[in-house]
């Protein structure tokens, strides 16, 4: 019983000093995905902002809403690419121990 009490004690004191540089890392960190085959690419951060969006010239065939469809799946792509990556550091940091509300940190 006071075992795990002291383990969740250690953890907290680990989450206190290394959550803020995993955050900074993730931050950092980029995440690609294209969807249309290769015609829409977006490239987002650790923080789910959009830092680079690539279209190939005359994508969809000229159709605005497959082209909005398209952009919108890469970066959807992206973005949970870049979340996973949370997921996975966050899990890592923890040793494998899900805490609850931890995965709105990010």
């Amino acid at each position: 019983m006071f075992g795990d009490l002291g383990r969740m004690m250690a953890l907290a004191g680990k989450l206190k000093t290394e959550l803020p540089k995993m955050k900074r890392r993730l931050a950092e960190s980029e995440f690609t995905a294209d969807a249309g085959g290769g015609a829409v690419r977006a490239t987002v951060n650790g923080r789910m902002q959009i830092v680079e969006l690539e279209i190939s010239p005359e994508p969809a065939g000229g159709d605005v809403g497959a082209l909005a469809d398209l952009i919108k799946s890469a970066v959807a792509a992206a973005q949970e690419q870049a979340a996973q990556a949370a997921r996975d550091a966050l899990m890592e940091l923890t040793g494998g121990i899900n805490l609850p509300g931890m995965e709105d940190m990010f």
